[in-house]
């Protein structure tokens, strides 16, 4: 019942007068008109540019700095994948410049991150241009050499169409590989491994990659499957709740009898300190702007959402306000409360 009330929003239609409306629907847009031009290397403190379709100048830059002044919600798509990639880049810094990692006298905990910027397009050559933008200029602080990433697609298509998007920059250290071309020269040579829209029927291949790269980081990139979906894993479910999500932001909206309200469900780690950052849900007041009513400390479900949201609409929805009314009348004649 809750999957049929509570819908999740990839894309909403802009209104002039709904400046949430915007937001969201700049958040979530398909990413296939998105253009970048910019010089890709790692550094602590890089600047992306961006396509500036209202301006006569073609190109706005946009700071990427390695810690987060405040953790609200994105008002652009742009502003999502910087908050994406910040938060990303701040939490592998720690791991890769741990020496206690290649310890081996000692097993520690792999570092295993998760990600999601939902996108209403998915196809290889949108998620392709996602993956540029995010892991084509990661302003980490590493010590000595450079980070070398290696992004594991699900299948051949996603690769090639990955390896058309980085042709251009050859001296970018990413590299692409599916799961069936995937060998352990390649796993010995990255820093950081990156399942990019990994699926169900994939999990047992990450697992086993992921194994296979301890100690390193690994991260899971927008994987396709629902939260929901994470305990019906059997063995699986365990090693995919290992993941700490870092960034996540994802569109919601509930509809009631006479009213429906929009709003998201938000967790940006700030300064790559994981424990301890809560999940926000958020709902646009009628000025269009965004309220936190609730927070979490785990991840909280469709039904947990649900009720949140059906509370807060009960409360001020004509048809409540209507019998309070009635019953503050009755109390007022009768003199009963």
């Amino acid at each position: 019942m809750a999957s049929n009330l509570l819908k999740i929003q990839l894309h909403t239609t802009p209104t002039p007068n709904t400046k949430f409306e915007s937001q969201l629907a700049n958040a979530f847009s398909s990413l296939s008109s998105f253009r970048v031009h910019h010089h890709c290397h790692l550094s602590s403190s890089t600047t992306s540019v961006f396509h500036n379709h209202k301006n006569s100048s073609p190109w706005i830059k946009v700071p990427i700095r390695s810690s987060l002044p405040s953790s609200s919600p994105p008002t652009s798509k742009e502003s999502a994948i910087l908050q994406a990639k910040t938060c990303l880049s701040s939490t592998l810094e720690k791991p890769l410049n741990n020496t206690k990692l290649t310890n081996k006298l000692k097993r520690v905990k792999q570092p295993r991150f998760r990600v999601e910027i939902p996108v209403i397009d998915d196809s290889p050559e949108s998620l392709s241009r996602l993956s540029f933008e995010v892991f084509g200029e990661l302003p980490f602080k590493r010590k000595g050499s450079p980070v070398n990433i290696l992004i594991i697609w699900p299948n051949d298509s996603y690769k090639e169409a990955a390896l058309r998007v980085f042709e251009s920059y050859p001296s970018c250290p990413v590299d692409h590989v599916d799961f069936s071309s995937l060998t352990t020269g390649g796993l010995s040579s990255a820093d950081v491994a990156v399942f990019l829209a990994p699926e169900v029927k994939d999990l047992g291949n990450v697992k086993s990659v992921s194994d296979d790269f301890y100690p390193r980081p690994v991260v899971v990139f927008n994987p396709r499957w629902a939260f929901e979906e994470e305990s019906e894993f059997g063995e699986l479910s365990s090693f995919v709740g290992s993941f700490e999500v870092v960034y996540s932001f994802m569109g919601l909206e509930v509809k009631g009898i006479l009213s429906k309200r929009r709003g998201v469900i938000f967790k940006c780690v700030r300064n790559g300190v994981v424990s301890g950052e809560k999940w926000s849900v958020l709902v646009e007041e009628e000025e269009g702007e965004l309220r936190v009513i609730s927070k979490f400390k785990a991840r909280p479900s469709i039904g947990e959402v649900e009720n949140v949201l059906y509370n807060l609409m009960a409360v001020n929805s004509p048809v409540t306000k209507s019998v309070k009314f009635l019953k503050d009348l009755v109390s007022n004649v009768t003199g009963k409360k």
